[in-house]
């Protein structure tokens, strides 16, 4: 039975992680990494993590949407959407009146075409140059 639910351990986050072949790192930062969210969101079927989105926002003009997983037996179902759906809610129902945010991913390689649906524009375009971004490793 599929429910959604808002906790995931660090193990089953780094886990889901492992699954897409993301990057990994210390448990301790993982936790870290759900700790810090304001909104995570854990997809599962029984006890198993199956899905996952974190979002993170500081309440100010930017948040970014983090970690949209589906594990592959569970993709075609419509849950990659509820998850990016929950997480647009969420900002729109703890928006302040008169307030603006600007939410903001970086799509894995392929994936943009799921987040144009959401009304997310594929960068660069006319107003904004491509997304960047660095790894800071310490050895």
């Amino acid at each position: 039975m599929i429910r959604y639910t808002d906790y995931i351990s660090a193990e089953e986050y780094l886990e889901m992680r492992e699954k897409v072949g993301w990057t990994m790192f210390p448990l301790e930062e993982a936790q870290a990494c759900i700790d810090h969210a304001y909104m995570i969101l854990c997809v599962r079927d029984g006890e198993k993590a199956v899905g996952l989105v974190r979002l993170l926002w500081d309440g100010g003009y930017i948040a970014f949407l983090s970690d949209v997983i589906v594990d592959a037996p569970y993709r075609g179902q419509g849950i990659g959407s509820k998850l990016v759906e929950a997480c647009i809610r969420k900002l729109n129902e703890d928006l302040k009146p008169g307030y603006k945010v600007k939410l903001n991913l970086n799509a894995a390689k392929g994936k943009e075409p799921f987040y144009e649906r959401f009304g997310f524009r594929i960068r660069p375009n006319e107003e904004a140059g491509a997304g960047m971004d660095q790894w800071l490793i310490k050895e």
